[in-house]
């Protein structure tokens, strides 16, 4: 199996708690970013997916926080999706420090909803992939 798509971040000062950790909410936004930063490389904007008449929904997300991340730290946030049948999907993410150590995993359940009914569509992934221009990343 092939290594999961990745971005670089370093954590900034303005984005740690009174502790000097990360502030929890945070790492929503790592994980958000690298999420669009994997639908972006597989050819996929946000204009794309509105014109398309589709966006990507959040219906639930689980962080668990391994080890406290300091300002300065520079790490890497995965993102891997799994497809299933129905309307729903997964994605699976890790925040890595640089020596290796995981300092967080973050697992989202996701859908695609149909701007005008208001519905999840069936099959995400594959409109996901016809929207691709590299598939092959998702």
């Amino acid at each position: 199996m092939s290594e999961p798509f990745s971005v670089p971040v370093t954590v900034r000062g303005y984005e740690t708690d009174v502790q000097g950790h990360l502030n929890q909410s945070v790492y929503l936004n790592y994980a958000e970013h690298a999420r669009w930063s994997l639908l972006r490389a597989a050819g996929i904007t946000q204009a794309e997916l509105i014109g398309s008449g589709v966006g990507p929904v959040a219906l639930e997300t689980t962080i668990r926080y391994l080890r406290e991340l300091l300002a300065g730290d520079e790490v890497e946030v995965t993102c891997a999706f799994e497809w299933g049948e129905g309307k729903t999907f997964r994605i699976r993410q890790t925040i890595r420090k640089q020596d290796g150590t995981v300092a967080a995993e973050i697992t989202a359940v996701g859908g695609l909803m149909d701007l005008k009914e208001r519905r999840l569509v069936p099959h995400a992934g594959e409109v996901l992939k016809g929207l691709a221009t590299d598939p092959s990343l998702l």
